[in-house]
């Protein structure tokens, strides 16, 4: 295969085109352009350099993407018969999707460097990048996002669609009346164009094409305009310092963990409700937790916030062999099995009794007994049926009602303890949470009690002497009432 040189052709003014670049494009015998539509072909024009273009391809293809592929294609066959010095706009190395699917091709290459639209920009704005800067792509701003605590710019704002894309994502991240920059022909004279809008107003210009990019300047105070989880980490930083909340600075491991079990059952009952922005409210105290708990980790010199990110993501990569690697698993059944497979060799257990003790100590109690049970099935120590499993509870209830009414407290504790053991089961075999139904009932009864209440109130008598055939009745029109709501 023959030599191929990639020449960046600058941002537009020929005062960025290097002089080694028109050296290269002088001297080259076949230079194709990825296309025409670049205000520094005129000057190529003027000093006679000859070319080929790539433009027909844009005519041929609806998608950017299947016209770099397209392009790329073409560069490959063409070099078969004779070197190439193929030329594209600005910098072979910024926002150049062909010079990275060729480089993705292994092909040798050769670069001759001009100025990107980045230097232009920057000149125009008068701004230094130490500052900190972030470029994204309109084109992708579904997988990559802005930085706030920098300035961004936004490139290859074709047109006023792409535009109206770019104001609704980055309304995720800015407020709407945030000052923007929008540059077309950074740097051209006849052609440059700034204006000065607020983030809401980008969409309403008319003048986009491939020439414009959008300056949107970083975020001087985070805290007052919090929008991503390092904004609340630098929250929690705040109310954690001698400047911040005596109680923040108080807290500790352990006195915040009646706070996460609190929070955790919080999120539960939203997601129960069904309540939607109740359920994100309460997703955002959890969060905060594990924010709290990393900020007081990271002054004790324990670990930080991005250590259990990168604790919690090595983690799922390693136990989703399926998805990360080449695992073949059917099904769901086959995943938790792997899972626990995978499970027991990080933590070196030699015993599957070690599985059974690792499971946390503070778990509420029908929570801990089903994972018990379930980590126990899982190597095949369980009932065929859920009716051998019923037949135990019918077992365990007759031991209980041989001894409650003796004095033996602690074997009665026991014999209860059984009862409950196997109720568990049943509903393991049933697929059901115990916690959850047990919460569902503990709900039902507290309406229902409220029902008697209201009864009673209408009837101008106190509960207290309600006698307890008379609230026995009441309970049962309302469960009259539930069975027809």
């Amino acid at each position: 295969m023959n030599k191929l040189t990639v020449v960046g052709l600058g941002p537009g003014s020929k005062n960025y085109l290097t002089i080694g670049a028109l050296d290269k494009l002088k001297e080259s015998k076949k230079v194709i352009l990825r296309t025409k539509k670049h205000p520094v072909v005129k000057y190529l024009d003027e000093v006679g350099i000859k070319y080929e273009t790539f433009d027909h391809i844009y005519e041929e293809t609806k998608d950017f993407n299947g016209v770099y592929e397209s392009i790329v294609d073409n560069i490959l066959k063409l070099l078969k018969d004779d070197e190439i010095t193929y030329a594209v706009p600005g910098s072979p190395f910024v926002a150049e999707s062909t010079v990275t699917l060729l480089e993705e091709k292994g092909i040798d290459i050769d670069y001759v460097e001009s100025s990107s639209f980045i230097e232009a920009m920057l000149y125009v704005l008068k701004k230094d990048p130490v500052e900190g800067l972030t470029i994204v792509d309109a084109l992708r701003l579904d997988d990559q996002m802005p930085n706030r605590r920098t300035n961004v710019i936004v490139t290859q704002v074709y047109d006023k669609i792409t535009a109206s894309n770019v104001k609704l994502k980055m309304m995720e991240y800015y407020e709407d009346d945030h000052e923007i920059i929008v540059i077309r022909g950074a740097g051209i004279e006849g052609i440059e164009e700034i204006h000065h809008i607020k983030l809401y107003e980008i969409d309403h210009l008319d003048m986009y094409d491939y020439l414009t990019s959008i300056y949107i300047p970083k975020i001087e105070n985070n805290i007052e305009n919090p929008r991503n989880i390092s904004d609340l980490v630098d929250i929690m930083k705040l109310l954690r310092s001698e400047d911040g909340c005596p109680w923040d600075r108080e807290q500790s491991h352990e006195s915040l963990k009646p706070y996460v079990i609190e929070e955790a059952y919080e999120v539960v009952e939203a997601i129960e409700e069904k309540d939607s922005i109740l359920l994100e409210e309460e997703l955002g105290d959890l969060l905060l937790q594990v924010v709290f708990h990393a900020q007081i980790a990271h002054e004790n010199h324990e670990f930080a916030l991005n250590d259990i990110i990168k604790g919690i993501s090595e983690k799922l990569v390693s136990r989703h062999p399926h998805v990360f690697k080449d695992l073949n698993i059917k099904n769901s059944d086959e995943v938790i099995t792997t899972w626990e497979e995978i499970k027991r060799e990080e933590k070196k257990e030699e015993s599957y009794t070690e599985g059974l003790k690792r499971i946390p100590k503070s778990l509420p109690a029908l929570i801990k007994s089903y994972k018990v049970q379930k980590k126990a099935a899982g190597v095949g120590f369980d009932w065929d049926r859920v009716e051998d499993a019923i037949d135990k509870v019918h077992e365990e209830l007759g031991e209980l009602l041989e001894i409650y009414k003796s004095q033996k407290r602690e074997k009665v504790e026991e014999e209860l303890g059984d009862l409950i053991f196997a109720v568990v089961n049943v509903a393991r075999f049933l697929k059901i949470d115990p916690e959850i139904a047990l919460n569902r009932t503990t709900k039902k009864f507290i309406e229902r009690f409220a029902f008697i209440e209201e009864c009673a109130k209408i009837q101008e008598k106190d509960l207290k002497d309600m006698s307890l055939q008379e609230m026995d009745k009441l309970w049962n029109e309302a469960k009259k009432i539930e069975k027809h709501t």
